[in-house]
This record gives structure tokens, sequence and C-alpha cells, in this order.
């Protein structure tokens, strides 16, 4: 990595020249939901990590292109785009079961298998350091952690049975991963829509608040038009009911989370699986993005395979994760891709806050290893999908076996060299900030 050569206030240009390219139009057509998300950005080495994927990418792409392990295959591998020790959760999958899993494919593209890896393993840095683990307990992590995925992606591609490496359910998981599927399961649908709709006229809708914006006349119909357009992209046996797809309520909203900051997007209430009321649903449109991992890949098949960011999102998603929301599709509006999903009730984010034993932190991280290694292996040759033909686990796993030695050091290396480089951008970035020297803010 050429970064470290940069003094400061070099790297501080860096940063904002790479921010320019990944925010910029955005943040200038909303530059209020960028001074939230920069706020929070600023609370920690973490959070700056998180919302930084496209500093990550560029800091990777300057290293030695190809590298250890890549080849003509395991070059082109779906990966997530964000893999970090945050984006993992709960979902209720096609088949009604609660899964704990990676969650938000927003960053998914076709890529290097590494980087996904050296992207989880430098988030292990960042939090074994905010936990005050020395460097060789970070090391024991990340060494773990390589261990882990690798056994499961040696499994996969020697034919292991569905029970030898089952996915992480409330039967099979224990520990933190456990408390998310109980946790998860505790939650109902009536307590979800409680939350975001109101009764009236025996009727179920929105209710007035709670970030939600009331939409004019055009704006409706065009939301609405893309609806239609969103139907037919859902499998044929995603819903069986015809009423599942009334709309009840239409309403708009602002990202300005961590990722979604200036994105328009919209909330669509439906009818349910029955005419009562506690079984609505509630959707989302919302305005998908250009990956950070695409600016640094530069083979036009790829690119070529998608028509817009939305169709992007959503067939990643549904090639990384074994039966996906059935909610899951696509739809344009105003010229741009946009991604429609349900808004879960059964979604639990694994919290990190109240891991801290590292015996604890240590089987959460080994659990994630395989969880990594299952969503690589999933999409291939066997996910319906023609853009990588060829099976993931097989080609990953005969790229390891090549230095089976080398690979646990590699991630040990990078996830201390790029943890330290994080904090140090960290504190770099909350000085820009602070002395009002990012444009536009």
């Amino acid at each position: 990595m050429s970064v470290p050569q940069l003094n400061d206030e070099q790297r501080g240009e860096e940063i904002l020249a790479v921010f320019d390219t990944a925010f910029g139009r955005l943040l200038a057509a909303d530059p209020a939901a960028f001074r939230v998300k920069f706020r929070k950005m600023a609370a920690s080495a973490f959070a700056f990590y998180r919302g930084t994927a496209a500093l990550f990418y560029h800091d990777v792409d300057a290293e030695k292109r190809g590298g250890p392990y890549l080849d003509d295959r395991t070059s082109r591998v779906w990966i997530h785009g964000d893999l970090h020790a945050e984006n993992f959760g709960t979902y209720m999958d096609s088949n009604g079961r609660l899964v704990f899993n990676v969650n938000d494919f927003d960053e998914a593209y076709v890529g290097p298998f590494t980087w996904d890896l050296k992207r989880f393993s430098a988030s292990v840095a960042l939090i074994g350091y905010a936990k005050a683990l020395s460097d060789e307990q970070i090391t024991e992590l990340v060494t773990i952690y390589a261990a882990a995925y690798r056994e499961r992606i040696h499994a996969l591609a020697t034919g292991a049975k569905s029970d030898e490496v089952p996915p992480f359910t409330l039967d099979t998981a224990d520990g933190p991963l456990l408390g998310a599927l109980r946790a998860a399961r505790s939650l109902t649908r009536f307590e979800l829509l409680d939350s975001m709709t109101e009764i009236r006229d025996f009727e179920r809708r929105f209710a007035p608040g709670g970030g939600s914006i009331e939409l004019d006349a055009a704006t409706r119909y065009k939301v609405l038009a893309a609806f239609d357009g969103y139907l037919e992209t859902l499998p044929d046996a995603s819903l069986a009911r015809p009423d599942s797809y009334r709309v009840k309520d239409v309403v708009g909203r602002r990202g300005i989370g961590i990722g979604s900051a200036g994105l328009p997007s919209y909330n669509i209430l439906l009818e349910g699986s029955s005419d009562a009321l506690e079984n609505d649903v509630v959707i989302y449109i919302k305005q998908a993005q250009t990956p950070a991992v695409s600016r640094h890949i530069t083979d036009p098949a790829i690119a070529g395979y998608f028509q817009h960011e939305g169709h992007r999102t959503v067939i990643s998603q549904r090639a990384l994760q074994a039966h996906a929301d059935p909610w899951l599709g696509w739809t344009e509006l105003d010229g741009a891709g946009q991604l429609v999903a349900e808004v879960s009730p059964y979604a639990v984010d694994l919290d990190w806050n109240d891991i801290d034993d590292p015996e604890e932190i240590a089987a959460v991280v080994a659990d994630l290893g395989r969880a990594t290694a299952t969503m690589h292996a999933a999409a291939d040759d066997t996910s319906g999908e023609s853009l990588v033909p060829f099976s993931t686990e097989r080609a990953i796993d005969a790229a390891l076996a090549a230095d089976e030695e080398g690979f646990g050091p590699l991630l040990v290396d990078f996830a201390h060299r790029y943890g330290a480089r994080a904090r140090a951008d960290h504190q770099i970035f909350v000085d820009l900030f602070r002395n009002g020297r990012i444009p536009g803010l």
C-alpha cells in the first residue's frame, strides 16, 4: 500500500478526492443528509470505516494488482463488497425460516474474493482495538476467521452434505448468533406496523411524522408506476395471493444513515396474506448506488451484465443469499435503478456492544468466517446466473491449497496495517470535517 508514504495533509487531500468521486453528486443535492452521515462517521474509527468502502477500495487497488490466491477465476467471484463485522444479522427466508447470515448487499459486485476477506479482517482489528484487545489477541482473532473460512470452503468444495455445513438457525446457532435469532423470533409484524402506521376509516395507513414525507399526486403516480414495473421482477412463486399486491398507502423517506445519505426512498403499504390488518406488509423502494468495487473492476462483461444498479443489487443478493427475501426485486424511477425489498419485522443486527469476552469474540468470528465461505460458495454456476459460470468454492479451495501456510498471515498483516491506517484516517477526517474543509458542507 502506497498510502503510508503520504503525510496527513496529502492523505487528507486524497480522502477528499475519493469522497468527491463517491459522494459528490449526492452531497451537492442534499448537504444536510451528509452532515448527519459524516457526524455518525466521526463518532469512531469503526463508524468511519463503515462509511468509507470507496476509500478502502482506492487503497486496495493501489496495492500490487493480482496478489496471492488470485487467478482468472478467483478474481471474478461474486463478493459482498462491504463485508465488515457489523454487516451480519437475521432475516426470514423465503421458506419462513429465521436465518443468521450476511446482510446489506448494496455494495455487492464481482471481484477478487480476497477483498471481502481483507475488508472483514481490518474491521476485526478496529473492533479489537476499540475493546482494548492486544495486537496478539487481534492476530489470533483474524487467524481464527481465516481458519474457519478455509475449513468451510474446503468442506463445501469436497461435497459436504447440508447437515454437515448447516445455516445458522434457531436449531444450529449458539452464543450471540442464537441470541440475535431469538430476539428476531420475539418480534412481530404487528409491532412493526404499530410503529409506522395507524388505522383510519377502518383501513391501515402510514402515520404522519417519524421521517415520512407526504407525496404530491405526480410523485405518487410515478412511484406507483415504478411499483408496477417491480412486480414484473418477482419470481413466479414469490407470492400466491393476488391481493398481496394491493397498495394501501405510499410515503416518501430520505435516507440519512451512514450508507444511504442523500438517496431518495419510498415506503409502500401492501395488503398482507389475508384481510386481517395485522399482517399487512411494508416494502421500500430505494435508489441503488454505484458500488465502490465497480470503480476498480475494468471487465466490461461484468458492468454490461446489469441493467442498472437496482438490478445489480438484487441479482447479487439473490446469488449470494440462499432463499432471499421473497419481496426482493428491482425497478426504475426517474431513470435511476431502484432496489425494492420488505421492511422486515424480523431483522436483528449482530450487536457487538455486549460481546466483550475474548473467547466469545473468537467463537463469533469463527462463525462469521463460516458464513463468509458459505456466501462465496452460493454465488456460482448453481445460482442461476451466468456471470460466474464455475464452482467458486472449488476455485477458491484450489487457490488456497497452493499456499495453505500463507493465508492466515496474509489477512493478519493486512488487518493490522489497514486497521492502523483507518484509525489515522479517522482523525484526519474529523479534523477536515470540523474545520469546514469538506467542500459543499
